[in-house]
């Protein structure tokens, strides 16, 4: 399954100026960092923004416009939320488990989540192959 794939907030029509579609994606990824016990700071950092304020504006709104790169890192994060909820059924240990140190090469004995919060998009991607390859 290639990234892409089985997206959890599906593949919108993005424009120059981003979407109006990411509402229901950025809802579901509030939810998420809740179960992951996030941060805002952490929040902020995995969808790759630098402003508290634009962040909470996103919250309020009902269907924000979001950048394409938020909408890509949503559905990265999304992904690994779902397939960690397929890996793991008991919802407890799908939730801490990217906050458990990992002996796989791809963490070298760090966490998932140490590796998604480097900032990079690219280390959101491979940690969601990584968990796809596991799911088969």
């Amino acid at each position: 399954m290639t990234a892409t794939q089985g997206s959890a907030i599906g593949t919108p029509h993005i424009g120059r100026g981003g979407t109006a579609l990411g509402g229901a994606g950025l809802r579901a990824f509030v939810n998420m960092a809740e179960a992951w016990n996030l941060s805002v700071a952490e929040q902020l950092k995995l969808l790759g923004i630098d402003s508290r304020s634009t962040f909470f504006k996103w919250r309020r709104e009902r269907d924000p416009r979001l950048p394409r790169d938020t909408l890509e890192r949503l559905s990265y994060l999304l992904g690994i939320y779902k397939s960690l909820q397929i890996l793991l059924p008991d919802p407890k240990a799908a939730d801490e488990w990217v906050r458990r140190p990992n002996t796989a090469p791809l963490f070298g004995g760090g966490t998932a989540l140490e590796r998604m919060l480097s900032g990079q998009v690219a280390d959101l991607y491979v940690v969601r192959e990584y968990l796809d390859a596991q799911r088969g």
